[in-house]
């Protein structure tokens, strides 16, 4: 866990720093991007971390799809209900969406390369 701690707290500070040096994002909105990619990619950890398999050569079951595909509709459409304002969260523009979503698949991908690197090494 040391390692995809380590690898979870770098994507934390892509992200902020995307969102406050790329983006300049207002503080509402880095509420919100950081509720969005925060949400988004614990999610989808879940996907790659439940098997050894890489993520897209293992199915998931059906309520673990359902669940994490629901948490990532609810997290993108809470922008425009009224919960909205209750979290002080801003709109974000496309662009935002497109970093987050950029820096999300990144996330990703290197959660996917370690844990190919640890089950190589570890021999579970």
């Amino acid at each position: 866990m040391l390692v995809f701690g380590l690898i979870s707290s770098v994507f934390d500070y892509l992200t902020f720093g995307a969102l406050l040096f790329i983006l300049h994002a207002t503080p509402d909105q880095f509420r919100m991007g950081w509720f969005v990619e925060s949400v988004i990619s614990a999610t989808l950890i879940v996907l790659v971390i439940r098997t050894r398999k890489p993520f897209f050569k293992s199915r998931p079951g059906k309520c673990l799809l359902a669940a994490t595909l629901s948490v990532v509709l609810l997290t993108l459409v809470l922008p425009f209900t009224p919960l909205a304002r209750l979290f002080s969260f801003g709109t974000l523009p496309p662009l935002f969406l497109v970093i987050l979503a950029v820096i999300i698949v990144a996330y990703i991908l290197t959660a996917e390369a370690a844990k190919s690197i640890f089950y190589k090494m570890v021999k579970i």
